[in-house]
């Protein structure tokens, strides 16, 4: 921790880490880069990067923060692996552990289980999931399990086959979901973490969505009792009473303004850590962030937006105090950094951006 002074009174500024991937489109350049965010200012400090990997495009961290895990080579054709890195915050540094194959075209998304022994990735382009087990030393180790599927709906030109975009597990880490843009439905499956084959069939193993949505992202309320889609092509979320693997719809919102009627890019989905505010990302024309009063039954209302300060705000975080929100703007290549209003849920743009080449994933940790 670092001691901070501010108006004679003394603070601690935690050690917290922002870990971004990138689409880098180039081995030699940076992919992956990490920042040391000041929890008091909310102003970012690179602490180092790597190069040597292609279009580390998503990532996720093992329970204990220890190992970085990312999807790389996306959008590579027969490329596509997931990567594993060691993050050291005493020596600020971050090393390459080990690769394996994602088992399908363009990995987008990856887990790890609370236990930190399984790795479930989604392969968008080629519609499958993999999994993996890990060791202890954060290593991944080959494949046991790829599922791979196949049909599609209405929408021809975005949706003539399955196209998993988030591998998402439930609450209590028995169960997973795969919103599945090309079918228009979310996946359901079974975790059992002490078999071999952790993934069985579930009772209820899909859930519908409006045609022509296109499921993407999925994430659970802190109490477990609702389930929030946000839909790509819809542009809209999908609302879900959760219980014991099984979704049921409970309301549909739009994530934009009446205004626009068509061109939807909706993206990514996260809870604030009280459970009180939903904040939804739009692409395309809007460039903002959506922002969400959670009622009690779980439904949503719409409070306001906030412009993201970049082009194509890809996937965002929400700090583990709820205090700042860290955007990636991928076309663009900016991250910007908001300081959350607890009561009223809204975002204020902290001044200043960090520029990073093609940067898509953001996550943020305390260690």
């Amino acid at each position: 921790m670092v001691l901070v002074i501010l108006s004679g009174i003394k603070l601690l500024a935690q050690d917290t880490y922002v870990f971004f991937g990138s689409f880098n489109r180039d081995k030699e350049t940076e992919g992956i880069y990490v920042y040391q965010l000041d929890t008091i200012k909310g102003k970012l400090s690179k602490v180092t990067s790597f190069k040597g990997i292609l279009n580390p495009s998503f990532l996720t961290l093992s329970p204990n923060g220890k190992y970085i895990y990312a999807c790389t080579e996306s959008k590579t054709k027969n490329g596509g692996s997931v990567s594993s890195f060691e993050f050291n915050p005493e020596k600020k540094t971050l090393t390459f552990i080990n690769n394996q194959k994602s088992g399908g075209e363009n990995p987008v998304y990856l887990s790890a289980h609370q236990n930190g022994k399984w790795l479930i990735v989604g392969n968008y382009t080629e519609g499958s999931t993999s999994v993996y087990p890990l060791s202890e030393k954060g290593r991944i180790e080959p494949v046991v399990q790829n599922f791979q599927f196949t049909e599609g709906s209405v929408n021809l030109g975005r949706q003539d086959r399955a196209h998993i975009h988030s591998t998402v597990f439930s609450p209590n880490f028995d169960y997973v979901f795969l919103p599945d843009l090309g079918a228009d439905k979310i996946r359901a499956y079974k975790f059992e973490s002490d078999r071999n084959e952790p993934l069985q069939p579930a009772k209820v193993p899909e859930t519908k969505a409006t045609l022509g949505s296109g499921p993407r992202h999925l994430t659970f309320h802190p109490n477990g009792k609702f389930a929030y889609c946000i839909e790509e092509m819809g542009g809209a979320v999908s609302v879900y009473k959760y219980e014991n693997g099984t979704l049921k719809s409970i309301q549909r919102i739009d994530t934009h303004s009446e205004k626009l009627k068509e061109d939807f890019e909706s993206s990514d989905v996260h809870i604030s850590p009280d459970g009180r505010y939903l904040y939804a990302s739009n692409r395309g024309v809007e460039n903002n962030i959506a922002i969400f009063a959670i009622q009690n039954d779980g439904t949503l209302k719409a409070i306001g937006y906030q412009p993201t300060g970049g082009k194509h705000p890809r996937v965002f975080a929400i700090d583990s105090t709820g205090k700042f929100v860290i955007t990636t703007n991928s076309v663009s290549g900016t991250a910007t950094v908001f300081k959350r209003n607890a009561e009223t849920g809204l975002l204020k743009r902290i001044r200043g951006k960090v520029k990073m080449h093609g940067v898509s994933s953001v996550q943020i940790r305390k260690y």
